[in-house]
This record gives structure tokens, C-alpha cells and sequence, in this order.
């Protein structure tokens, strides 16, 4: 959740932030609660994007075999272990290095091989990644710009990105952010709403990058269904991205 593209990119402040809940990260009812609620919604539109991109059945367990996923901004694996459990080859990166030290000893607790590394995705020469993947990670980084080239450079020819983050609007900041974290529900300090970016924003970077993006799927909460893929982008919204023609 706090990688960025280069020593100019990454804020110490926010990898501390992040590296300071990596004991807690796979407590369902800790400081991450609210990462693992997200989790299964995420999952749910990567697998049909996934699906749809690759063509892969949809009834299969392994949409992934054969295929290179990166995960950007792993934090302690949440999203990596799932991937991996889709049959890709994952690699991990994270700016905090207490994320990556949690996120292998839990991997190899659950029989997984991960190739976790810490540091600056842009720095570190990944290419040839089928499936690129980063969730509430761009919102933390200092050069929006540079990240997306860094992901871009890692992503293959035919290869399908996939982005989550939260919508810059009134409603994020008073639900996401000031009474998210004044209930703690999140742990305080975790959001930043000026450094938030709106999917128009985010189309203009993804575009200057030569990147295409899908429309958007916003990610919203209620009572009555919790968690759940929504036409509503107030809060926080999932996108789709390929290469230009």
C-alpha cells in the first residue's frame, strides 16, 4: 500500500506509516479490518476481469496458470496470496520493509512461494508481467505520473492492469477519512484526501502513458450489503487498463 517509483517518489513517512501495522495486517479484526472486508470485493472484479481478458472459464480454478501477476504496494500479501492461489507466478513489492518480512513468513505458513521484494518498483528492472495489479496504493505516492510509467514498463504485451483507489470527493473525506479514522475503523494518518485522485485524473495519466482505461466500478457501502461493486464511484472506485491499440 505505500511503494512508490523512485527515491524522489517515495514518501519515508508513509512506507513507517504502513510498516508500523505489518504485524497486525492478517488480523481480520485488527488495525487492516477494513482491507480485509475489501479484499473479497476487489477479488471478485479482478477474477472477471481476468476472465474476460484472458478468456478464461469462468468455472476454472487456475485462470492464472502460466502467467507472471506483480502486485504493487503488497503491503503484508493480502491481494498476492489469492493470485497465487489463481495459479500465477506473484511477485510482491512494497516499500516497507516489516510489510515484506510478514508477508513471506505468511506465505510460507500457507504454502505459498512468493517472490516478495522491498523497495522502489521503478528502480528494480520487472518487466513481463501478465497481470499488474495495484490496490489503494497510488494515493500514497508523491509522483502519480512516474508510478504509472513504472508500471507500465513492468506490464506485458497483452497484458491486463488493474487499479483501485479512492475518489477524490466530499463524501470520501467526511466518510473515508474523517469519520473512518475518527472511529477507527482505519488507523489515523492512513488517508491523505488531497493526495486522492478522481477517475478523470486518473484517465488523463493512464492516457499520457499510453495506457487505456475500462470504466471505472466504484466500490460502495451499505447497511443492507456491506462492501459491494457499485455504479456509485463517490467513495472509491476499481478500474481496468490495457496498452493503446
Amino acid at each position: 500500500m505505500s511503494n512508490a517509483t523512485s527515491a524522489h517518489t517515495i514518501r519515508p513517512e508513509e512506507a513507517a506509516h504502513f510498516g508500523k501495522l505489518a504485524a497486525d495486517w492478517w488480523n481480520p479484526a485488527g488495525s487492516s479490518a477494513m482491507l480485509h472486508k475489501l479484499n473479497p470485493v476487489r477479488l471478485g472484479f479482478i477474477r472477471d476481469a481476468i476472465d474476460t481478458h484472458f478468456g478464461t472459464d469462468s468455472r476454472g480454478t487456475k485462470p492464472l496458470a502460466g502467467r507472471k501477476a506483480l502486485d504493487v504496494g503488497c503491503g503484508a500479501g493480502l491481494l498476492c496470496e489469492p493470485l497465487a492461489r489463481l495459479g500465477a507466478a506473484v511477485t510482491g513489492v512494497d516499500a516497507a520493509e516489516e510489510n515484506i518480512a510478514a508477508a513471506r513468513l505468511h506465505a510460507e505458513g500457507s504454502g505459498l512461494v512468493i517472490d516478495y521484494r522491498c523497495g522502489d518498483v521503478g528502480t528494480m528492472g520487472l518487466g513481463g508481467y501478465d497481470l499488474v495489479t495495484s490496490m489503494e496504493v497510488i494515493e500514497h505516492v508523491a509522483d502519480k505520473a512516474a508510478f504509472i510509467a513504472a508500471l507500465e514498463a513492468a506490464l506485458a504485451p497483452g497484458g491486463l492492469m488493474i487499479l483501485s483507489t479512492p475518489n477524490r470527493t466530499t463524501r470520501s473525506r467526511l466518510l473515508l477519512v474523517e469519520a473512518a479514522e475518527g472511529i477507527g475503523m482505519v488507523p489515523k494518518g492512513t488517508h491523505h484526501w488531497d493526495d486522492f485522485i478522481t477517475p478523470v485524473e486518473l484517465h488523463d495519466l493512464l492516457d499520457a502513458a499510453g495506457l487505456k482505461m475500462g470504466n471505472p466500478m466504484g466500490i460502495a457501502w451499505s447497511m443492507s450489503k456491506g462492501l459491494h461493486l457499485s455504479d456509485d464511484l463517490a467513495l472509491n472506485y476499481i478500474v481496468t487498463v490495457t496498452r493503446r491499440g
